[in-house]
């Protein structure tokens, strides 16, 4: 469990509402939520219930009709749309459920992204790329495309992708759904030690109840509230081994590949 004090992501009474009159959705009705660097926590509950938009809402992607959204000491709501874009790009990364890997673009290019927007050289980028797809065994797929790669080693591309730039806070919406128990498995592996070893706060959202021992804290949606917060030290989780692992960007990951 994370040491620290301050919270990564903080949210208080926050509401976020669609539409107005007969055709008002209130997808969140006052979450209060904490998260911290270090840990890995899960947002969980059933389809429908505002996992997705909390998520969203943190990540700066949505605003809020209300409430109050800092993320790494920043309050969002106070931040224009360009500087959040940029906050965005600097602090935090994203793993998709669908990866939304760019099938034009091999393994490397596609992990380099981040890095390219950001004002760096292709070459420089894809050096980078290349060096973190390497120390997730990785490596021998890099010049492959996506089309090429099978569902965890695109989760795995996905991942480099979100790490590349060395986030703060890192977010995933439903990063095993489309994965089978043993490749699901590696993949939060992955994810867990990110947390852990790079001292990154890490938000997933899901409802792969197959994954639930790897979280630090569980935070429990429904109906656009949270009704429950279970946390983990170590008794209840299951403890991960660290042997013959390689250092990505602050974090370990495993040599496995999936």
């Amino acid at each position: 469990m994370a040491t620290q004090t301050e919270a990564a992501v903080v949210c208080r009474d926050v509401i976020k509402n669609y539409g107005s009159g007969d055709s008002l959705v209130r997808a969140l009705r006052g979450v209060d939520l904490e998260v911290f660097p270090g840990e890995l926590t899960l947002l969980v509950g059933p389809s429908g219930c505002g996992k997705t938009t909390l998520l969203s809402v943190v990540a700066g992607i949505l605003e809020p009709t209300s409430g109050q959204v800092n993320v790494l000491q920043h309050d969002l709501r106070k931040m224009s749309q360009s500087k959040k874009v940029r906050f965005r790009r600097q602090n935090i990364g994203f793993v998709f459920q669908q990866y939304n890997l760019l099938p034009a673009l091999t393994a490397a290019e596609n992990v380099s992204i981040p890095l390219i927007l950001a004002g760096q050289s292709r070459r420089r980028a894809h050096a980078a790329a290349v060096e973190l797809l390497e120390r997730m065994a990785m490596g021998n797929r890099a010049n492959a495309l996506p089309t090429q790669l099978s569902g965890g080693q695109q989760q795995r591309v996905a991942i480099a992708r979100a790490l590349i730039h060395h986030p703060r806070l890192l977010v995933c919406d439903e990063p095993t759904s489309a994965l089978d128990a043993k490749t699901g498995h590696t993949i939060m592996e992955v994810l867990r030690s990110v947390a852990v070893e790079g001292e990154r706060a890490v938000i997933i959202v899901t409802h792969d109840s197959r994954v639930y021992d790897f979280g630090d804290r569980i935070a429990r949606m429904e109906d656009g509230h949270i009704i429950g917060i279970d946390t983990q030290n170590g008794t209840g989780r299951s403890m991960r081994a660290t042997s013959d692992v390689a250092t990505v960007g602050g974090a370990s990951h495993g040599g496995v590949t999936a």
